[in-house]
């Protein structure tokens, strides 16, 4: 399998637990002043939108020329200025935060493990990670966190919010939760610290796996490691006749990870193609030659963004895969993050990306080929009618009785 030289990882934008970058050190600010207009720069010559949001990106680059001081006054100023550009995901990194999200793809981090952003306004929970506290609560994708220790999130940044959902381990939040046609609930949380897995063979209660079928839950594709642990599992699946993998609730994380599994499957043809700001389009291709034949279902949700969408809908467009669960969340952006002096950082949406079909799923998903919803009942009672669903088509797929529709 090639190398993927570029370290871009696709992320699904402002998280507790962040995933997405590209990391560079490529400046060379001394001064605040000069850290500042670094970042002006970086944006100036990066930014996926060459209209900065449709504005005068020239007036901001001495804004602040006697305002600034110090670095934490240069963090206010970047921040204001970034914020011009209303995109959720291009944001600036103080030290702690961007410590904190060069460890998560170490594979551990601390607090209560859920990926957060701002939706219409409304601080919602895109996914809680698997086996963590939040998860543990019973904290769902699309629950609206209406106030964090009391305090009410109305106007609240995703940073803000992550900082007082932030802790340290064993210590306690409270959210109080709003959850579509149902009234608020607080949840009261303990902090520990969360070792990302990403590749799980563990299969969900009430569920009989067939032995012929493989079962893979894919978490995040932010782990190094992921792309090596689940080429294992694939390998050494002699014995079965088709596989699931589970992406749902999977956030994304390291583009090479979705091109790596993608070419796993895939005997050449595309995976995803990029788009810069100056419209260059560069695509990447799967290499000849596979590590298994046998039929694939995958599994998305509300919660499946980024590298999921990549995989799955590189797998959709090449016909190599049945899409079962429900519409994915739609982020088909990707970040870079340049190493800023101070060890801080700035995340600059540099792409847009498509799926082999030259789709853009920015802000609309990936559609299944069969829709499965799960009703509330259906989660309470751990009723998971999607994975079951799946096994029925991964059958169907291994003895012939089931045709991707072309």
């Amino acid at each position: 399998m090639r190398k993927f030289m570029k370290k871009t990882i696709i992320s699904l934008g402002v998280f507790l637990f962040v995933f997405g970058w590209v990391v560079r050190s490529n400046v060379l600010a001394s001064t605040p002043i000069e850290l500042y207009d670094n970042v002006w720069r970086l944006i100036n010559s990066k930014y996926v939108d060459q209209t900065n949001n449709e504005q005068d990106w020239k007036k901001w680059r001495h804004k602040y020329d006697n305002v600034i001081k110090t670095d934490e006054d240069a963090y206010v100023a970047i921040e204001t200025m970034v914020a011009s550009l209303n995109d959720p995901y291009t944001k600036f990194l103080d030290p702690k935060e961007f410590q904190e999200e060069t460890s998560s793809i170490k594979g551990s981090l601390k607090g209560i493990g859920i990926q957060i952003g701002v939706k219409e306004g409304k601080l919602m929970v895109i996914a809680p990670i698997e086996d963590t506290p939040a998860e543990k609560a019973g904290l769902l994708a699309d629950d609206e966190i209406l106030s964090i220790d009391g305090k009410s999130t109305k106007g609240i940044t995703v940073d803000k919010a992550a900082e007082q959902i932030r802790g340290e381990e064993g210590t306690q939040v409270t959210l109080v939760i709003k959850r579509k046609d149902q009234e608020p609930k607080s949840y009261t949380i303990t902090r520990a610290e969360i070792e990302i897995k990403s590749v799980s063979q563990k299969i969900p209660e009430n569920i009989n796996m067939p032995e012929d079928v493989c079962y893979i839950r894919l978490s995040s594709f932010i782990s190094r490691n992921a792309s090596k642990e689940f080429a294992d599992i694939v390998t050494n699946a002699d014995n079965k006749k088709s596989f699931i993998v589970d992406l749902r609730s999977n956030p994304g994380g390291l583009l090479s990870n979705a091109i790596y599994i993608s070419d796993m499957f895939l005997n050449g043809g595309s995976i995803v193609s990029t788009v810069d700001r100056d419209g260059y389009k560069e695509t990447q291709k799967a290499s000849k030659g596979v590590l298994t034949t046998k039929p694939v279902v995958i599994l998305v949700d509300k919660g499946s963004a980024s590298a999921s969408e990549i995989f799955s809908g590189a797998m959709k467009d090449n016909k190599r895969a049945v899409i079962g669960g429900t519409q994915s969340f739609g982020k088909g952006l990707v970040q870079e993050i340049n190493k800023l002096p101070n060890n801080s950082g700035i995340n600059i949406t540099i792409q847009k990306y498509l799926t082999p079909n030259g789709t853009d799923i920015h802000k609309k998903g990936i559609t299944p080929d069969i829709t499965v919803e799960l009703s509330e009942d259906d989660i309470k009672n751990k009723n998971d009618l999607q994975l079951k669903k799946a096994i029925e088509v991964a059958q169907d797929l291994a003895s012939g009785n089931f045709v991707v529709k072309k």
